[in-house]
């Protein structure tokens, strides 16, 4: 069957555009792309989805979510993440490895991608851990992990101390193709430590985070990077320090990308006053001027993606006293409208933030796509941009509810899902 998707706003982060076009897609890929009314076949074979007033934007990849099966089915599925996510307009997920047991095997990454394939809504693709058991002492093995399925490896959760063992994780990786995602975090600063460190933390009497604690070890990826002239992707920037030093290395030629995630272009520190544990992370909420800081790496291209690091826990693990409270919220039903509150207000333009959420982070995973073009699969999302509506928790795809944004307001919300050409989540269906 052929599916036309008619009179939308197609988003092309490629040729940073918006243009008014219909597609045309046959067997899962994007046959034709034609100015509005051009595709003149009506029959019982074609399916016609009206796109008017809405965004056809490229599917949407998360590079940093945690789907903790296997080990913590509770908190979330593979199966419940992919559909959240699906729900979020994201066509895949790069699932980080510290699960239980964490991906740090042939046989966990083949698990990983079997219960992928049944649940059907998304791309998932596993990140590998850099060391076994995520112990930062010995590495794993990399080629097995790359022909298991394995498109990145990462400690993510804990930072590898040994700067020997991170040069080594470096070079292995470049050998078999695989990115190397840094967890920015020196522990001896940061352990103990539940909120950004400064003058709130002293206000309400928790220990702090200082943010030395994420610019150490990002000034050591650069120069392992510098050393090896080995890729290095730094994980969750949150402070304008980490943006001013991969800006630096940026303008050497140093081959370093970097993320960062909806909260810390959204929140500051003060969401703590009040002890809500949905303003628990890691690494923590920062200054306003952090924030501004981070807006400013967006706009410049300093920092070149846009992840959710969701991070389901439940009610057993988040309703406690603040500083026994774990760290992380959930984001894949929220990344995009909060991203695009920062096409409202003049930080990105529109196809710059679609381009954050999809093609930059396809390019650094080194899969497919974040293109909307002949003969690319047909991985898209419909977007209103207009549509406003209240968070709340009985709207959540996510087996887990921890997140800042419930009862908030949102401006912007995925319609319909497509994967290869299926429609995997549609509102209301």
């Amino acid at each position: 069957m052929i599916t036309w998707i008619q009179s939308g706003v197609v988003v092309d982060p490629v040729r940073c555009v918006q243009e008014e076009l219909d597609l045309i897609i046959e067997r899962g890929k994007i046959k034709q792309i034609l100015p509005w009314g051009e595709f003149g076949e009506k029959s019982p074979q074609v399916r016609i989805i009206n796109a008017s007033g809405r965004l056809v934007v490229p599917g949407l990849i998360d590079m940093h979510v945690h789907l903790r099966e296997p080990g913590h089915e509770y908190k979330e599925t593979i199966a419940s993440g992919a559909k959240a996510g699906a729900k979020g307009g994201f066509t895949a997920l790069a699932c980080m490895p510290n699960t239980e047991p964490s991906n740090d095997c042939r046989s966990v990454t083949e698990f990983i991608l079997e219960q992928a394939r049944r649940a059907g809504f998304a791309r998932i693709y596993p990140v590998a851990a850099i060391t076994k058991g995520q112990k930062g002492e010995m590495l794993t093995e990399f080629g097995d992990l790359r022909k298991a399925g394995a498109v990145a490896v990462s400690d993510d959760g804990f930072s590898v101390v040994n700067s020997e063992v991170m040069r080594r994780a470096l070079e292995y990786a470049r050998y078999h193709g695989l990115m190397v995602i840094s967890h920015s975090e020196d522990r001896n600063l940061s352990n103990g430590g539940v909120m950004h460190e400064g003058v709130v933390s002293t206000r309400i009497g928790l220990k702090g985070i200082p943010a030395a604690s994420e610019e150490i070890i990002v000034f050591r990826e650069i120069s392992l990077s510098t050393l090896t002239g080995c890729p290095v992707h730094i994980a969750h920037v949150s402070t304008a320090g980490s943006v001013e030093l991969i800006r630096r290395a940026k303008e050497k030629g140093i081959p370093v990308t970097a993320e960062t995630a909806p909260h810390y272009f959204s929140l500051d520190h003060s969401k703590v006053v009040g002890y809500d544990t949905n303003a628990k992370m890691n690494p923590p909420l920062r200054t306003p001027e952090d924030v501004e800081a981070i807006k400013k790496g967006l706009s410049e291209g300093v920092i070149d993606a846009i992840a959710t690091d969701h991070a389901p826990h439940s009610p057993l693990e988040k309703e406690l006293e603040f500083d026994k409270a774990a760290f992380g919220i959930i984001g894949l039903e929220t990344a995009l409208p909060l991203t695009l509150k920062l096409v409202q207000s003049g930080v990105l333009d529109l196809p710059e933030a679609i381009g954050k959420l999809s093609l930059n982070p396809a390019k650094i995973l080194g899969v497919q796509g974040g293109r909307l073009e002949t003969g690319a699969s047909a991985d898209l999302a419909l977007i209103d941009p207009e549509y406003e509506y209240e968070l709340r928790e009985e709207d959540i795809l996510s087996r887990s509810r921890n997140s800042p944004w419930i009862g908030e307001t949102l401006k912007g919300r995925n319609e319909l899902t497509m994967v290869e050409g299926k429609i995997v989540w549609e509102k209301d269906a």
